[in-house]
């Protein structure tokens, strides 16, 4: 290691902080000094060195044991606002030779110990976190300390797993008056397969397709086993339309949860959603991936004095507006 890499490593890391343990040995080697000093008596002096160098090698084999860990975030994909998720990180030991012993993982309200992690070895540690707030957010970090060898002192990285993350607004269970609402609308079969109750289609059977849906009376006349495919059932393609400048910011967050948890509804009965209001705009799509695009968007909306244009509202679509306040 170069002389460069060294003074870098030793201005950006914090400096150690003595335990109470610490505190009681740097108390006896200053005691017994100054006892040496009056009293000129070598086994003084003798006991004086022991402790300092008990102290030099403490922080010189916290820091080899600190030294050389990489810290991996596992995220999630999808996190929102109000709800516990589950938050992981990645520990690897790094260098090729030495062992790494007694660490520990401070995340907010919780710590994590390693007793041993070998040369090239990785440990997956998890906590649960909740970001109270929708849109971009910074995690909390965390930090990875150790006391090792003789818990005289505590070296402490720099902080870690500060990442900006996407916070979706919350997703709550819908509302009755919007279930009555998407009820009457009632559902109307499309021609794709899908979880319905209609026929399809028929063809051969393939492995791994459920048994359950093998029709044996054609299987019987062509000899060979026929499965029968399902017509999906959806509610009508909707759009989610928001309105109002959102001056009032709980009624915003309260609109964006609404709207969002409508959109997660949809979502589940397979129906196309479109999102548009004042600066905002998601094109019309069906699935998980298209929900994550209009929370991403929900997350991300900023009130707009500038009114846009509304998108021409195409046949068989219904629009739900949400007042934003």
């Amino acid at each position: 290691m170069t002389l460069r890499a060294l003074l870098d490593a030793f201005i950006h890391t914090p400096a150690p902080r003595p335990t109470r343990d610490g505190w009681w040995c740097l108390g006896a080697a200053l005691g017994l000094g100054f006892a040496a000093m009056n009293t000129g008596n070598n086994l003084l002096y003798l006991l004086t060195a022991l402790l300092l160098g008990l102290v030099i090698v403490s922080g010189v084999l916290s820091e080899r044991s600190r030294r050389g860990l990489r810290l991996h975030p596992v995220l999630p994909q999808e996190i929102y606002a109000g709800r516990p998720f589950a938050l992981g990180a990645r520990l690897e030991n790094v260098k090729r030779r030495r062992v790494s012993r007694s660490l520990a993982v401070e995340t907010p309200g919780r710590r994590l110990y390693v007793d041993r992690l070998a040369p090239g070895q990785a440990r997956l540690l998890t906590w649960e976190t909740t970001l109270p707030r929708r849109g971009r957010r910074r995690l909390a970090g965390v930090r990875v300390t150790t006391r090792f060898p003789f818990g005289l002192f505590v070296k402490t990285s720099r902080l870690l797993l500060d990442d900006e993350v996407l916070v979706f607004p919350a997703v709550r269970p819908l509302a009755e008056p919007w279930r009555r609402r998407l009820a009457a609308g009632g559902p109307r079969p499309v021609r794709r397969r899908g979880r319905g109750h209609d026929l399809y289609n028929l063809r051969d059977y393939r492995s791994g397709d459920d048994r359950r849906m093998i029709h044996w009376r054609s299987s019987a006349k062509t000899g060979t086993l026929v499965v029968r495919e399902l017509e999906a059932e959806t509610a009508l393609d909707t759009r989610i339309v928001l309105v109002g400048d959102g001056a009032d910011a709980a009624r915003l967050e309260a609109a964006l949860s609404e709207a969002a948890s409508l959109a997660a509804h949809l979502t589940r009965a397979d129906a196309a959603i479109e999102l548009v209001g004042p600066g905002v705009h998601v094109p019309v799509g069906r699935g998980r991936a298209h929900l994550r695009r209009v929370l991403g968007a929900l997350a991300l909306y900023e009130p707009s004095a500038a009114p846009t244009a509304r998108p021409a509202q195409r046949p068989g679509v219904s629009d739900l507006e949400i007042p934003l306040g």
